[in-house]
């Protein structure tokens, strides 16, 4: 307004209309009309607010799209039964009480208890954990999460803004809104500066006018002061450096959520890594087979991969593709027969071969488990692998270990972590012996395991209370509310929607 409307006083009532007028630099005002003009200033200033406006309204849309992102991973359909018959329903008109049938393949459509069947229900997209979890009649199951094993029919008990996913969503948008609040530092700067500058400017026009100066030199000088002051080099030159900087990172596919983003990185010091999908693979690999003495370690790997072939569980699919790889054959298995959260058996080469937990088979099958074999499971479970003991004709014939495996890159990346300066913290749903496992893998000593979504999301405030600047690295949608929270948050593109959306920056390969 300064700058536009001492424009319009000059150019109709001052000098600035005249030909041949134009601006020379003084360091005083010697001239007492008025001929100069700053109405470029009053457009330029106007277009970077605006500019500046605009980019908080997408950084405030891409907030809303995280929120977005994890409402979408729910089921859009349920299978309600209601008087022995299956409707198709969509699922959000699901009540409290209502019965719902959820085949193998299909999400949960909302938080309830097992009331009728067996299966694993995989949890890793909630709570980090790699193996899917054995339910049965009596457990609770929580909406989104994937049915992969059998039939189960689930009693509703939370539906909405009750259920474990909208819990989540409303962490996200805490996380979020809580860390807008830091991040507003241009208004802080301006809240001291902006005062201070019309101050000077006051003073500069009450000075000329007591020092003897005509009310028009006054009042140049005072314009000039509010003109001088604004930073419009800095509103330019700092957005085009920002985003040179951001193309660049898109170039190495390193997405970049913002020109902001860049200035957040300087200051952490600590990186809190997820473990499933980010430090590992998340997909389950045979790590070790071990024959009793005088039984073939491949003959226990086809034997098991046989039987293993008519499951759809994670550990069955690893082992069964171990098997192939090797050229071993793992067909020609009949009677298969599965026992949730126990073991598998089938008749292969006309002898029963069992593949399970030491405990099913000691009890169930009587099978004489030597101090061997229960030492190798020992030794897998505590160094985070599942463990399943072959046996056949009363007898085990060895184990067969399988276990999430550490990406390649992982120990050198933590290595380099190192070096800049930054602490390395591994945060994972997963139990703690398979926690300890891959950070010992990778050298990384502080390990905080079973990890619940809200308790990572605690976690990295506490890092931040205890004044440490945290950047934090997942893929999973139980990670989004501690990458929103964290000072910079870095999702996997192999991740899912919510993590990413929730995220400043996004590392396009896995």
């Amino acid at each position: 307004l300064a700058a536009f409307g001492w424009s319009l006083y000059a150019l109709f009532l001052g000098d600035a209309g005249t030909t041949g007028m134009h601006m020379t630099f003084s360091w005083f005002a010697t001239d007492p009309e008025a001929s100069d003009l700053y109405l470029e200033v009053a457009s330029a200033v106007t277009v970077f607010i605006l500019a500046g406006r605009y980019m908080e309204a997408r950084a405030k849309q891409q907030s809303g799209a995280a929120l977005r992102a994890l409402l979408e991973l729910g089921a859009k359909d349920a299978t309600v039964l209601r008087g022995g018959t299956e409707t198709r329903v969509p699922a959000a008109s699901l009540v409290v009480g209502d019965v719902v049938v959820v085949r193998p393949g299909e999400r949960i459509p909302s938080d309830g208890t097992v009331r009728e069947g067996t299966s694993a229900v995989d949890r890793s997209m909630l709570t980090g954990e790699s193996v899917p979890v054995e339910v049965h009649d009596g457990d609770d199951v929580t909406g989104a999460t994937i049915n992969v094993g059998g039939r189960l029919v689930v009693a509703i008990t939370r539906v909405g803004a009750d259920t474990e996913l909208a819990r989540m969503g409303r962490l996200i948008e805490d996380a979020q809104t809580g860390k807008a609040d830091v991040q507003r530092l241009a208004d802080r700067v301006s809240g001291v500066f902006v005062p201070i500058v019309i101050g000077l400017a006051v003073t500069a026009f009450v000075g000329w006018l007591v020092l003897g100066g005509s009310l028009t030199a006054a009042f140049t000088a005072a314009v000039a002061t509010l003109i001088i002051a604004c930073p419009c080099a800095l509103g330019l030159a700092t957005p085009t450096a920002l985003l040179v900087g951001t193309g660049r990172g898109s170039q190495l596919g390193i997405l970049i959520g913002g020109p902001q983003v860049l200035e957040q990185t300087h200051g952490v010091d600590t990186i809190v890594l997820d473990k499933t999908g980010t430090v590992t693979t998340g997909t389950m690999t045979l790590r070790a087979v071990t024959g009793t003495p005088g039984t073939d370690d491949a003959e226990v790997l086809r034997l098991a991969a046989a039987v293993e072939d008519g499951s759809e569980h994670p550990v069955a699919r690893a082992i069964v593709a171990a098997a192939r790889t090797r050229g071993l054959d793992v067909t020609g298995a009949t009677q298969f027969t599965a026992t949730p959260g126990a073991g598998v058996q089938a008749v292969v080469d006309g002898a029963v071969v069992l593949v399970g937990t030491t405990a099913w088979l000691e009890t169930s099958w009587s099978v004489a488990v030597p101090e061997t074999v229960l030492r190798a499971v020992r030794d897998a479970e505590s160094d985070g692998g599942t463990a399943v003991v072959v046996a056949t004709d009363g007898r085990a014939l060895g184990v067969v270990v399988v276990a999430d495996t550490v990406k390649p890159e992982a120990a050198d990346a933590v290595r380099r972590f190192r070096e800049l300066g930054l602490h390395p913290v591994l945060l994972t749903g997963d139990n703690e012996g398979a926690a300890r496992a891959v950070a010992a893998a990778v050298g990384i000593d502080e390990v905080h395991a079973r990890a619940t979504p809200a308790s990572k999301l605690d976690t990295v405030r506490r890092l931040q209370a205890d004044g440490r600047h945290v950047a934090m690295v997942g893929d999973g949608v139980n990670d989004a509310a501690a990458l929103a929270a964290a000072d910079l948050g870095i999702a996997m593109g192999a991740g899912t929607d919510a993590a990413i959306a929730a995220s400043d920056i996004t590392v396009v390969s896995g």
